[in-house]
């Protein structure tokens, strides 16, 4: 479900794999990329939330340091390994451009965004539809423009015929990080620290933001779906 908060094992045994990088294209044949992502202090990266919360800016990833490379911030993000073969960065632009010459239907990613050391949120389902570069001092770096769907995935609990699926919308990162750090990482009715979400105590049906942390509160999966669109 999106906005479920989960430990980094729980997202690789979700996923079956061990996420080591951020940019993961179709890992072991699935039919779906994956995207970690992260605005905690000392990101390494530069991703932003736009659209009211409807639209991420990713950013490439760099180089691997190494001998030849001290400093991967002083070189362009790659396109290409040595071999020729396309870098993550390489795949997701291709699947990019593909679709915007209308030669395949968007590529379906899986984002996750770190909270902190060990703990995660699930984004949801964003279709990738355009990705470019641009100067980021003397660099030049990719960026990858993804939209959030409207659709449950097989995380989700399916609604039943009387109820629609909301609008979603991404909270922001800084909005999640100063959530998780107010209510002690811990659903605010029960204490519970497993199981949690970010619930919107205005819904979204009603008028609720995501853009504040006012609006925004930790339950545990229980009273969160207990709660559905109500106004407490």
């Amino acid at each position: 479900m999106q906005n479920e908060i989960i430990t980094y094992v729980e997202m690789c045994r979700r996923e079956n794999l061990s996420l080591q990088r951020g940019m993961n294209f179709r890992p072991s044949g699935k039919h779906y990329s994956i995207i970690l992502m992260s605005q905690t202090p000392n990101a390494p990266y530069t991703d932003v939330v736009e659209d009211d919360g409807r639209t991420l800016i990713y950013q490439g990833h760099d180089v691997p340091r190494g001998a030849a490379t001290p400093n991967p911030k002083e070189c362009d993000q790659p396109q290409f390994l040595p071999s020729g073969k396309p870098t993550e960065n390489g795949k997701f632009k291709n699947a990019a451009d593909e679709f915007k010459l209308e030669a395949r239907t968007p590529e379906r990613v899986r984002v996750y965004e770190k909270l902190r050391d060990g703990i995660w949120s699930y984004n949801g389902v964003f279709h990738l539809v355009d990705a470019w570069t641009e100067r980021e001092g003397r660099r030049l770096v990719f960026k990858f423009r993804l939209l959030l769907l409207d659709e449950e995935d097989e995380y989700s609990p399916r609604p039943s015929q009387e109820e629609n699926i909301p609008h979603v919308r991404l909270i922001p990162p800084h909005v999640k990080q100063e959530v998780f750090k107010r209510d002690g990482g811990k659903c605010v009715i029960c204490s519970e620290k497993d199981h949690l979400h970010f619930d919107h105590i205005i819904p979204y049906s009603k008028g609720g933001s995501s853009m504040t942390a006012a609006n925004v509160q930790l339950l545990c999966s229980r009273h969160n779906l207990q709660k559905h669109d109500r106004i407490e």
